[in-house]
């Protein structure tokens, strides 16, 4: 039976159990796409990813995503986790203390920042696609919304904000909730959830508050995505991205400052709290870079046999 290595990170941590997991398959080479989702529902974890050469001149590996039901063509933690993995297992030179490297993905080539301390990985940074801000729920859907996430409507329309698909990649609804304690209390009914996912051609509902578990976060989130397979996930690199895009678009925090640096909790519902760097420039009034990242710490290395 063939035999393929992978390293399990956890993501947007630097300890161990917390964070967001991810298995990275070292080589996927020879693999088919039906070979690689089934090892990534027998991880079982959000996302798994596969190591590739290269189809682009541009970059340095390609890399496939896939969650335990579908194939993502882009993510965050992944891209993350998996810039770190080729770091450290050398499958790409590390160089000075801050290189780049460039990973080809379904949404085409994105540049992942390594930084070193005393020769040490304290950070990796990804690069994510210019903002697009799409549809703005109207009160009726924010209101099935809102049953699906066990709220009262007010809780999300109380916020005078909109729920709203942003865009980094990957589209997903941001929903603005007015209150840590609502926030935590939420409870999914699948059925509302999985109507406004397809009506809105989404797999991710990223529910969000300014208030916040530690001083030092600018915001609690917490992320859904039944029609992927992830109920709940700890750490959401690519949502993120689309929630400081959006703060600052929708100007919630940042003033007229040219980059704003914002600091998200997440995964303190699931026992694994998390904390995902955020930058956002822009030139005006228009946002023209995004960039997320973390630290990784190294869990599990082991053996797929296909």
């Amino acid at each position: 039976m063939p035999a393929l290595r992978f390293v399990q990170v956890d993501v947007f941590t630097e300890t161990p159990f917390c964070g967001n997991p991810l298995a990275v398959i070292l080589d996927g080479r020879g693999l088919t796409g039906e070979q690689m989702q089934a090892i990534a529902r027998e991880m079982n974890l959000s996302e798994t990813t596969f190591v590739l050469p290269s189809t682009d001149a541009t970059a340095h590996v390609k890399v496939r995503i896939f969650t335990p039901h579908l194939e993502l063509p882009f993510a965050g933690h992944p891209v993350v986790g998996t810039g770190y993995v080729l770091a450290t297992e050398g499958l790409l030179p590390r160089r000075e203390e801050r290189f780049e490297m460039r990973l080809e993905l379904g949404v085409g080539v994105l540049p992942v920042e390594i930084t070193c301390t005393d020769g040490v990985i304290a950070q990796v940074t990804m690069t994510q696609q210019t903002p697009q801000f799409l549809a703005a729920l109207p009160s009726a859907d924010v209101e099935q919304l809102a049953r699906g996430l066990g709220l009262d409507p007010q809780d999300i329309l109380g916020t005078g904000l909109p729920a709203q698909l942003v865009s980094t990649g990957l589209p997903q609804l941001m929903v603005p909730v007015r209150s840590l304690a609502a926030i935590q209390a939420i409870k999914l009914e699948l059925g509302p959830l999985h109507t406004i996912c397809e009506r809105y051609a989404t797999h991710s509902i990223y529910a969000f508050t300014r208030e916040t578990v530690t001083p030092g976060a600018s915001m609690h989130s917490r992320l859904f995505a039944p029609l992927s397979g992830v109920f709940e996930d700890p750490a959401t690199g690519s949502a993120s991205g689309a929630l400081g895009a959006y703060l600052v678009h929708h100007r919630v925090v940042g003033g007229d400052a040219p980059v704003v640096h914002l600091e998200n909790e997440q995964g303190y519902e699931l026992g694994r709290p998390s904390r995902i760097v955020i930058e956002v420039a822009r030139n005006g009034s228009t946002i023209s870079r995004v960039r997320v990242g973390g630290r990784v710490v190294k869990v599990i290395d082991g053996t797929v046999y296909v």
